[in-house]
């Protein structure tokens, strides 16, 4: 009997305090959080309907799709949702600047996720202060400019477009169209970059395998002091030498955005193939070099905005010898990591499930087939759990287009080891 009194007796005692409001550190709840602050204490979990996610993408001039993408799931869900930032076109010169503005999402307290596209150099260390800063913020990278382990390992999940079966499905598919040549073009600083000089040497080797010759020229970078004026000029005077000299079945492809417009506009005007951009769209270059083809009336519609751009390429005398993707890689990129970080914060994916990362992707692509794999290290052959590599389907302009089923296609594993 003593002992259950003394039980009953500290039952009562611990209600008591449980009901006195008057602790030193009382428990923090979304009322008293809202009450005392306005808002939940950085870090806390919020509620499902209080969060925010941040996008980064590059300026117009440089990366136009990926901002589109942005902007397209800011209209969805709404400004106060959905904030967004650029990043300097001059990304190398302006480091800290990138970094700085990266970060600087962090400083909302209801910042649930963050993601950057295309993520320059500088994202990673971004991510890295932002994660020591806010762990709970998820960190998300789109086509990494840095090497992939080093953005893995601070990266919640990466996605790049697949270098490495790109670089045997391009050359796969200008061997079909019936060319004999491939010219690459390009720059020291994106040969630096593991996956642009490791999608080289598997077109090398893609090229010797369909008999086809490969030839690597250089154009101006437009991130130094030429600017992408001066690196555009280029082009436009550099292409009609490259297609007399390697003759009407070369197939062109440049590493670098501003380059497309003027060179698909030479490939227009005297003939030659471009298979897809290095991010490819219907939007990639395609407007400028048909003569700033309006699609006004189109915006945000990739099946009306492909039909218009397939037409006037035709009626410009390119049935049958250009291609890209039905939907742009930056626009499906932005809109769909950002998709995908919604769907995790509000409990319905999960963030390293590769069927969760194409189910959000196809929310912005719904007649294309996509594909893709988990990166492995080619030096180490450890394969990056939140490193995913993907590619969307080849569809080539013409009365009728079609597409060529690359996502169809077994890459030979040897390529996977190529560097």
């Amino acid at each position: 009997m003593k002992k259950f009194l003394s039980i009953l007796l500290a039952l009562v005692m611990v209600l008591a305090l449980a009901g006195c409001g008057g602790s030193d550190t009382p428990a923090n709840t979304p009322a008293q959080d809202a009450d005392s602050a306005g808002q939940p204490n950085e870090g806390d979990a919020a509620p499902a309907e209080d969060w925010h996610i941040g996008i980064i993408t590059g300026t117009v001039s440089q990366s136009e799709d990926d901002l589109r993408g942005a902007e397209a799931i800011q209209a969805k869900y709404g400004e106060d949702k959905v904030k967004l930032a650029t990043y300097p076109d001059n990304f190398t010169e302006e480091l800290e600047t990138t970094i700085q503005t990266i970060v600087n999402m962090s400083d909302d307290p209801l910042m649930k996720a963050i993601i950057v596209n295309q993520s320059v150099p500088g994202t990673a260390e971004a991510f890295t202060q932002i994660k020591e800063r806010r762990p709970d913020i998820l960190c998300i990278a789109g086509e990494a400019h840095e090497d992939l382990p080093v953005v893995g390992a601070s990266a919640d999940l990466v996605c790049n477009n697949d270098f490495v079966s790109r670089g045997y499905l391009i050359i796969r598919t200008a061997h079909e169209l019936g060319c004999d040549t491939f010219v690459h073009i390009s720059f020291p600083r994106h040969m630096s970059y593991e996956t642009m000089s490791r999608r080289v040497a598997v077109m090398q080797e893609a090229c010797n395998e369909f008999d086809m010759q490969f030839v690597p020229e250089t154009a101006p970078d437009p991130t130094t002091d030429v600017g992408v004026t001066g690196a555009q000029a280029y082009v436009l005077e550099k292409a009609p030498e490259w297609i007399q000299k390697y003759g009407q079945n070369s197939a062109y492809f440049c590493t670098n955005d501003a380059h497309t417009a003027p060179l698909l506009q030479r490939l227009l005007e005297l003939g030659g193939y471009f298979i897809e951009a290095d991010l490819p769209s219907p939007l990639m270059g395609y407007p400028n070099a048909l003569g700033d083809l309006d699609l006004t009336a189109e915006a945000g519609d990739f099946d009306a905005i492909l039909a218009k751009v397939e037409q006037a390429v035709v009626d410009a005398g390119g049935d049958g010898r250009f291609g890209t993707w039905a939907y742009s890689y930056g626009y499906c990129l932005s809109a769909g990591l950002a998709q995908h970080a919604i769907n995790v914060i509000e409990g319905r994916s999960e963030i390293t499930n590769m069927d969760d990362v194409a189910a959000a992707l196809q929310e912005y692509s719904p007649k294309a087939a996509w594909n893709g794999s988990g990166y492995t290290n080619a030096d180490t052959g450890v394969k990056e759990d939140n490193v995913f590599l993907i590619y969307q389907d080849t569809y080539i302009m013409g009365n009728p287009g079609r597409f060529m089923g690359a996502t169809d296609v077994e890459v030979p594993e040897k390529y996977f080891t190529v560097k």
